[in-house]
């Protein structure tokens, strides 16, 4: 039999029918790469379904992974069997661990010849994916496709959200379907569906009478609570009651940038990076730790706040606890983020609180980012960030631009400086942090985000590991500006190295050298590189003013210090 798959000649077959059905869920795009499926789907079978082509599955996976994080809606990508589906895992893989409804497609060897192993470009798809999804199943009979996208979905957007994987064999995709049958109604999912206690309000109570002895409760916000449609809720709460609020990597934005109750975002290298007892001043005053849509995959760990006094920890998610044996709260309220912060709201009448003091670390921080010094072996990453945001500021309107971190030490200046003014202001990979996530996460978030700024910060390691998708950036015209921070090295390696070693092994993280800036200008972006922070200021706001795909190359060094990183103990 040929592996060239014949479609009927009126059209009607079973790709149709699965772009219909993503189309009907309200999915627009399909980002991917095709291939000999393509005999069997062409992607302009439905109006209003577009196909987005990447130049690596990675992309395509990481960039629906954020669509689908920013907008709460399921969204596709898609792979060529066996070598395009292992290229797609990466990106499934920063779906489940950083929680996002991604409906994951891959075709798959023709239905009579799946021998995983032996046929040619043939793996067992379904094996590889069932492990990092929440359903993968194959298509078997060409009239099964709608209830199994309906199936998908369902999964998909049911808390903790992640990714549905469908493995398509390409002559069922080609094969004849009948239309004109009605299909099922859709119930479109509003917000994801979470798990609900029958006893939470009495855990709720609990969690209240405790809120009310406490005299310095804090809130850590994670994702879900974004999810649940809890941030105004959560800023009314807070301000109502004077509660600081601490987020993880990728709910920062929940109160505004400058918003005096916005304690920061935490992460295990800053006490480190600001040669500051930060840990230490953000909890150890604290006395009781509400943990508001808090998932252990966002990497705050427990032991981050288990500083200074001895603390009561009250648990809120839509999700069972699947970490007893590293958080086992005294009080555990499995809800809805909302129902749980509304309940709570109209029956706290006790007097606000009196915020613990951050002034000294909030005074580190901006002594740090005001760094003047001009350093000749490169600049530094705060001074970076510092002049990200200055433009940001000046370019975003209130409450709008995205900066996105792709994964290196400098992600780690990031959580801590970069401004979010709005839920997922700040975009990174806090669960999976691959290496490469940041162009693909960009066009994500551009995408969604049409009207506003998008600032990318990558690494020379992680950039250039996925760079060939700077040409869709160009083909796209996103207007991202994207700075590469450049030393010639993989920074965090190198940091872990000094931990263990006390030295660094050149092999084992050195690069040789790459002009970025021609780089971008081979894809068709616009470039230039900035040596200092003038030079970067005024780079900056002439991308941000382009209206076009810009880049700028920055060298940069590290001073590392072997002190500080104790939270980074597992």
């Amino acid at each position: 039999m040929s592996r060239v798959s014949s479609t009927p000649d009126n059209g009607e077959t079973t790709a149709r029918l699965l772009l219909q059905r993503l189309r009907d869920h309200g999915i627009t795009n399909v980002f991917g790469v095709v291939g000999r499926e393509a005999a069997s789907i062409l992607f302009d079978e439905i109006e209003g379904l577009d196909f987005i082509l990447t130049r690596h599955e990675f992309t395509a996976g990481v960039a629906a992974d954020v669509l689908a994080r920013i907008t709460g809606r399921p969204q596709a990508c898609w792979a060529t069997l066996g070598p395009g589906m292992t290229n797609l895992s990466t990106g499934v893989a920063t779906s489940i661990l950083d929680r996002s409804p991604v409906i994951a497609l891959a075709a798959q060897s023709e239905s009579h010849d799946i021998f995983p192993n032996d046929t040619h470009q043939c793996l067992d798809s379904v094996g590889v994916m069932r492990p990092m999804t929440k359903y993968a199943t194959e298509l078997e009979r060409p009239d099964d496709v709608t209830d199994l996208v309906d199936s998908a979905i369902a999964a998909a957007m049911t808390e903790p959200v992640g990714p549905s994987f469908l493995s398509l064999p390409v002559d069922l995709l080609g094969a004849e379907a009948d239309l004109s049958s009605p299909r099922p109604p859709i119930h479109p999912v509003v917000k994801p569906i979470g798990t609900v206690d029958a006893n939470w309000r009495q855990a709720a109570d609990q969690a209240l009478t405790l809120l009310a002895q406490a005299e310095h409760p804090v809130l850590v916000v994670g994702a879900s609570a974004i999810r649940s449609g809890a941030v105004p809720a959560i800023r009314a709460l807070a301000e109502r009651l004077r509660i600081p609020v601490v987020t993880t990597y990728i709910a920062k934005g929940v109160l505004p940038h400058r918003h005096e109750l916005n304690y920061g975002a935490v992460t295990g290298y800053m006490d480190g990076i600001l040669s500051f007892p930060a840990l230490e001043t953000l909890f150890g005053p604290v006395d009781l730790v509400l943990t508001v849509g808090y998932d252990y995959a966002e990497d705050l760990r427990p032991s981050m706040w288990s500083r200074g006094r001895s603390k009561k920890t009250v648990r809120v998610s839509p999700t069972v606890n699947p970490i007893p044996r590293v958080y086992r709260p005294d009080v555990d309220v499995v809800t809805d983020v909302l129902a749980f912060v509304e309940y709570l709201d109209e029956r706290a009448t006790f007097a606000a609180k009196t915020p613990h003091d951050i002034s000294a670390l909030r005074a580190r921080i901006a002594e740090f980012l005001a760094d003047p010094q001009k350093y000749a072996d490169g600049m530094r990453v705060h001074q970076v960030m510092d002049a990200m945001n200055t433009v940001m500021e000046e370019t975003a309107d209130t409450g709008q631009g995205t900066i996105v971190s792709d994964i290196g030490f400098f992600r780690h200046y990031g959580v801590l400086f970069a401004r979010a003014d709005q839920p997922f202001g700040f975009l990174t990979s806090a669960g999976c942090s691959s290496f490469g996530y940041g162009i693909p996460a960009a066009i994500g978030a551009q995408l969604a985000r049409p009207g506003q700024p998008t600032f990318l910060i990558a690494g020379d390691g992680g950039f250039h590991s996925n760079s060939a998708d700077l040409e869709t950036i160009a083909r796209l015209n996103l207007p991202i500006v994207t700075v590469v921070v450049n030393n010639d090295t993989n920074g965090l390696i190198e940091l872990y190295q000094n931990l263990g070693h006390k030295r660094s092994h050149d092999p084992a993280v050195k690069f040789g050298s790459v002009d970025f800036t021609q780089l971008a200008q081979a894809n068709g972006i616009d470039a230039v590189r900035a040596a200092n922070r003038e030079e970067l200021l005024s780079a900056l706001r002439k991308g941000a003013g382009s209206g076009q795909p810009f880049l700028i190359e920055v060298p940069v060094n590290y001073d590392f210090t072997s002190g500080g990183f104790g939270a980074l103990s597992i």
